[in-house]
């Protein structure tokens, strides 16, 4: 199955203040299309996380506009799946069982959530594990399980925040080539936030920087790099690199503009 054109995002001059009178967002503007795959940075606090809420319909649009697939943001749209950087896993489940959870909600018949989940667990590479319970698994495994329920609810629009930021560089790596192949089988509408530039670079068709709170759009920068990718072949690639180097700049201008205001 394919999802690309199906599923576009259109946040437009969104202005976001949390009470307080704390302005987190700032005129941000970003068009995502069908089957892009789009990475946001930024520094700690300038309202990453704020805008992938507004996009999930958790968070109330103040001023501007959000749509999503041509409709206004909902929690709980069925075409809408969101990773958070913890796994969440429920502990009295096996991975089975909680990679099942969300088609279960969705009243998925048995046997065919049976089915998706344990082939999402092969393609994450926990075929054997489907019995083990989270506790018997280890962080980079659980995360697995995570990304494979994530995939297993067949939501065209994937919002992801930050899901392996808490993992080791190798486990990271890993799990890295394991989204480019889920998603890259696919295409899935996926929006992305990282503080690991390698990682924005990698996965992205395109890069949003953005500046310190309160955040706007820095730069919005495509990674014109052939797919199907590998972390392996991209690090022996000068034009990632400069790809790299580029949004490192782009995010450097941002944080020395904020330091010569204050």
């Amino acid at each position: 199955m394919t999802y690309g054109g199906d599923a576009p995002i259109r946040v437009t001059r969104v202005t976001h203040v949390f009470p307080g009178g704390l302005l987190t967002l700032n005129d941000v503007t970003l068009h995502v299309e069908g089957g892009e795959f789009v990475s946001i940075v930024g520094p700690s606090g300038c309202g990453k996380t704020t805008l992938l809420n507004l996009i999930a319909g958790l968070v109330e649009v103040q001023e501007g506009n959000v749509a999503v697939a041509n409709e206004p943001p909902r929690a709980g749209r069925r075409d809408v799946a969101y990773m958070l950087a913890r796994d969440c896993l429920f502990p009295w489940r096996s991975a089975l069982g909680n990679v099942m959870v969300g088609g279960e909600f969705r009243r998925v018949p048995t046997a065919e959530r049976r089915k998706r989940a344990r082939d999402f667990l092969e393609k994450v590479g926990l075929h054997g594990f489907e019995n083990h319970y989270p506790k018997a698994l280890s962080h980079g495994m659980r995360q697995r399980v995570a990304l494979a329920r994530t995939f297993c609810l067949d939501s065209p629009i994937l919002l992801m925040d930050e899901p392996f930021g808490a993992l080791d560089a190798q486990t990271k790596l890993q799990l890295e080539d394991a989204l480019l192949g889920l998603w890259g089988a696919q295409r899935r509408t996926v929006v992305f936030i990282t503080h690991d530039l390698a990682e924005a670079v990698t996965l992205a068709d395109r890069v949003i920087v953005m500046s310190c709170r309160p955040g706007r759009i820095l730069a919005d920068i495509r990674v014109p790099l052939e797919r199907p990718r590998s972390v392996r072949a991209l690090q022996k690639d000068p034009r990632y690199h400069e790809i790299y180097a580029q949004v490192w700049t782009k995010l450097e201008e941002g944080l020395s503009e904020t330091n010569s205001l204050t």
